[in-house]
């Protein structure tokens, strides 16, 4: 019915407004506890095989949402009727922003892709928090955290301390999101020596709460070996609990979108099938050189079960969903819990 009725509908308007569209039939629907108990039994996970503990946290599935998709925390309890595990909000910065002017999230429909240069809109972490006091849903939630886009590069540290600090006593784990190309100049995110600091201020922080959280780094896709190398050093050195692997893509090669196309699209990153196999490849890279010595959280182009068997297979410990979700709908959780096996 997604494929052949609803996606279809959905794609004849534009992809942010019907994405505002889901989040209110969502919320509407979750105020109802019988169609939230349907969804579940629906959707939901199925073998109870599929648990595993992972950096300290107890998951139902391996089977979560993106970041990106709730970046205010506010659809907690209804995306976990669907049968998520987990769910990564954000990014979240510590004031609120209303991001890159629009048009800013497009369809690659030849593709099974977005592209977006959304900019981390969202409501400011003080809001986020509220929100995350409303929740009712103990599913496993994560806060993936950012700077402003206007920061000054010296006061990078402080924005994501601001953010993990009040964060900290709402969410189960955090994401260091280091690698978005949509938030203007983000070198300094991409320096080891940098990170470094970053890391090691953000965990001086971690251990001043009575418990600790699990903190990951999100990469992106299109590092070369020398630069995997040097995540995998640097979560060695500062004892990372996991990587999240990947972010979406500023490449453009390989796509059955026309180049006309895209070049009015203009920048931003790619997320679907075109960077299934790259992150795949990025996963399989990190975890054999590493020699499996941290989880890692496959990421990006998942439109199938099979996809997500790959992930795993690949070195995976969880894997999300985002652009997947979009072009197959919830369906794509149940084939994912009937057949993936960890």
């Amino acid at each position: 019915m997604y494929s052949s009725i609803i996606r279809p509908l959905f794609f004849n308007f534009d992809p942010e407004k019907i994405h505002y569209f889901v989040f209110d039939c969502l919320k509407f629907m979750g105020k109802i506890p019988v169609i939230k108990k349907i969804a579940y039994n629906s959707f939901g996970v199925i073998d109870k095989n599929l648990k595993q503990k992972v950096f300290g946290l107890e998951f139902d599935s391996p089977v979560g949402l993106a970041a990106g998709f709730d970046k205010n925390g506010i659809l907690i309890d209804e995306l976990a009727s669907l049968g998520f595990s987990f769910i990564e909000i954000g990014t979240v910065t510590p004031k609120a922003q209303v991001g890159n002017p629009k048009k800013r999230l497009f369809r690659l429909p030849k593709d099974q892709a977005l592209i977006n240069r959304m900019g981390f809109n969202n409501m400011g972490v003080e809001k986020v928090v509220e929100n995350l006091k409303k929740r009712n849903s103990k599913v496993i939630v994560g806060g993936n955290i950012g700077k402003n886009t206007h920061t000054a590069p010296e006061q990078y540290t402080k924005d994501y301390l601001t953010c993990f600090n009040a964060l900290h006593p709402h969410v189960d784990y955090f994401v260091l999101n280091i690698s978005c190309p949509n938030v203007g100049s983000h070198a300094k995110l991409t320096d080891k020596d940098y990170l470094l600091e970053l890391i090691t201020t953000i965990q001086k922080s971690n251990r001043s709460f009575e418990t600790q959280k699990p903190i990951l780094i999100k990469i992106a896709p299109d590092l070369n070996p020398h630069q995997l190398d040097e995540i995998i050093e640097l979560v060695a050195q500062t004892k990372l609990d996991g990587v999240v692997a990947c972010n979406t893509s500023i490449s453009r090669s390989n796509l059955k979108t026309d180049k006309k196309t895209l070049d009015e699209i203009g920048n931003g990153g790619l997320s679907g099938k075109p960077v299934s196999d790259k992150s795949t490849e990025v996963i399989r890279y990190l975890h054999t050189h590493s020699k499996g010595a941290f989880p890692i959280i496959g990421v990006g182009g998942i439109h199938s079960a099979k996809d997500a068997q790959d992930k795993i297979d690949a070195g995976a410990s969880l894997v999300q969903l985002y652009t997947g979700f979009v072009y197959q709908g919830p369906q794509l959780i149940r084939d994912i819990h009937k057949t993936i096996k960890i």
